[in-house]
């Protein structure tokens, strides 16, 4: 029996309607639009742009530790796809997440002040706590207890979130003293033009379906950047991180880190975190899951994922072995939908995407010549995409309006997932009372809203410091 027929019989191909060709298209397909990620994610790791304080390992320069992120996100990704591909049998792949990087390192590490080393430790016992809660079968459970329309306003809001560091990192946007805010002095700066071509670019690739379009919109803009450096029009340190050239595949001092970060933690903030970490990847993975599960027609009569339990367990040990070797949640991807799109129907495609990230840790050298500038324009390009899932909130429902309004708008103000997630949960009962539809509300939303109303105001009045 050859290869082909092999895959072909171990992972069902013809049962479900494809062929191993098929497939390996689809995976390649799959793997060109999320591959973004291997650059991004060890950007948004190290506290970058506005150098927040992210992921610093004493005695390595940052394009080091980025370098070693990249890895880090290489190797997470594989694994979790790994497990998608032999034990649930389906084309979704897996890496560390857009938003939940972000709120490791902006929310948790940056604002909270929290080291990087305890936000591991939380994302470690969040993937515990998936496991559990995935084996056991409690995710009906756990979706009644969140209010709709703040699930329904969570991408949106990390979307806005996520292109304003875009932007930033870009020189689109940026700090202003009276408005906080402001567009950027464009026609003097050189960065900012060649991010807003490269960002049109990819627009257009987008657009047109392109396979891989953010990352050839990347490696075009890193092109442009570098031509422009010679020439002098940029100045070489323009978006690039202080000793990048020096790239290592050495994971020693991430992996394993997140054991240290159990030392002198407080309960309270530390639940806190891992509650955010697991809301956020809990409804993201369950969403694309269906998402893309429909484009596959995949969904029973009752529009619902038939063995969801096997990808959420995938989804579930990701996270944990992501948190072991280093990196942040680990999560489903929505690129998953172009390789469903190509025809891709069983966990070969997924295989196929693994097996492509871990050829790609040829390429870790590479990932770190790319400027922040160039990378974060999957941010911005990804965050507009999710904008889209506002249409799946009852707008004309004012009980459903303000809670996802407030969480939508919370996010990007405050520079935080957690609290906009906390605004909406917050505000739902709330506006349910006075409305008087007391019977929508179940005692959990009650005891989510009163426990977040109490962080607050413990938070904002300088009674809880962030010492974990």
């Amino acid at each position: 029996m050859g290869l082909v027929e092999s895959l072909s019989n171990y992972f069902d191909v013809h049962k479900h309607g494809s062929s191993v060709g098929t497939e390996i298209i689809a995976g390649i397909t799959t793997f060109l639009t999320m591959s973004y990620i291997v650059v991004v994610n060890p950007a948004i790791m190290t506290g970058i742009p506005d150098a927040k304080p992210g992921v610093i390992i004493s005695g390595f320069a940052p394009g080091q530790v980025q370098s070693m992120l990249a890895v880090v996100t290489i190797l997470a990704a594989a694994i979790a796809t790994l497990v998608m591909a032999f034990y649930a049998n389906r084309p979704f792949a897996q890496a560390p997440g857009l938003g939940l990087n972000a709120f490791f390192a902006f929310t948790v590490i940056g604002a909270l002040g929290v080291s990087w080393q305890t936000a591991l430790a939380a994302v470690f016992v969040e993937g515990l706590i998936f496991i559990a809660l995935t084996a056991v079968g409690a995710r009906e459970a756990i979706i009644k207890v969140f209010p709709q329309p703040v699930k329904m306003a969570v991408g949106t809001g990390i979307g806005l979130f996520l292109t304003i560091i875009g932007l930033q990192a870009m020189g689109i946007v940026v700090n202003d003293p009276a408005t906080l805010l402001t567009l950027g002095n464009l026609a003097s700066n050189p960065v900012a033009i060649v991010s807003i071509v490269g960002l049109f670019l990819t627009f257009a690739l987008y657009a047109a379906g392109i396979p891989g379009s953010i990352i050839i919109g990347i490696a075009a803009t890193t092109i442009i950047g570098w031509a422009l450096t010679t020439f002098g029009v940029v100045s070489p340190e323009a978006g690039l991180v202080a000793g990048s050239s020096a790239a290592t595949y050495d994971i020693t001092p991430l992996a394993g880190a997140f054991i240290s970060g159990f030392g002198g933690i407080e309960a309270f903030s530390f639940a806190l975190i891992v509650f955010t970490f697991f809301f956020v990847d809990f409804f993201d993975t369950a969403g694309t899951l269906v998402g893309v599960g429909q484009a596959a027609n995949f969904l029973d009569e009752d529009g619902n994922l038939p063995d969801i339990d096997k990808p959420l367990m995938a989804d579930a040990i990701g996270t944990t072995a992501g948190a072991m070797l280093g990196t942040s949640t680990v999560t489903t991807y929505i690129e998953s939908a172009t390789g469903v799109e190509e025809g891709g129907r069983t966990g070969l495609t997924a295989l196929v995407v693994a097996v492509l990230f871990i050829a790609s840790l040829a390429l870790i050298p590479l990932a770190t010549a790319v400027p922040l500038y160039a990378s974060h324009i999957a941010l911005v390009v990804i965050g507009v995409v999710m904008l889209q899932n506002v249409i799946d909130i009852e707008w004309d429902n004012i009980t459903h309006t303000i809670p996802a309004g407030m969480t939508i708008l919370i996010m990007p103000f405050t520079y935080s997932i957690a609290y906009g997630i906390a605004a909406g949960i917050v505000s739902y009962p709330l506006v349910k009372v006075a409305a008087g539809e007391y019977d929508d509300i179940s005692a959990g939303q009650w005891a989510l809203s009163a426990a977040f109303f109490v962080y607050f105001i413990v938070r904002t009045s300088g009674m809880l410091q962030a010492t974990i």
